[in-house]
């Protein structure tokens, strides 16, 4: 079995959205999106339950990975910088 598959929001919101084209079936946008026909009518059904707040997931948002990620780089950037001097001073001082 494979692995699970995830979802964004937006794409679940799309899919769902495909659904309001006139003489379209569940099964069919599923079979075009390659899910299955029930998981296509659980992201219908909980968009229309509570449309604020579905799809909300379990991760981290955006803002915090963002900056989380500007954290790192700002460390990975020191870091390479001081090697890169100390690089240059004992290539200095080896000649």
């Amino acid at each position: 079995m494979g692995a699970r598959r995830k979802f964004s929001a937006e794409y679940k919101r799309e899919a769902v959205a495909m659904l309001d084209a006139p003489g379209v079936t569940v099964s069919q946008i599923a079979a075009d999106l390659g899910i299955g026909a029930n998981v296509l009518g659980r992201w219908r059904r909980e968009l229309r339950r509570q449309p604020q707040q579905a799809f909300v997931g379990n991760g981290r948002s955006r803002d915090e990975e963002l900056s989380h990620l500007r954290r790192e780089l700002a460390r990975v950037t020191k870091e390479r910088d001081f090697l890169r001097e100390a690089a240059a001073f004992f290539a200095k001082a080896s000649t």
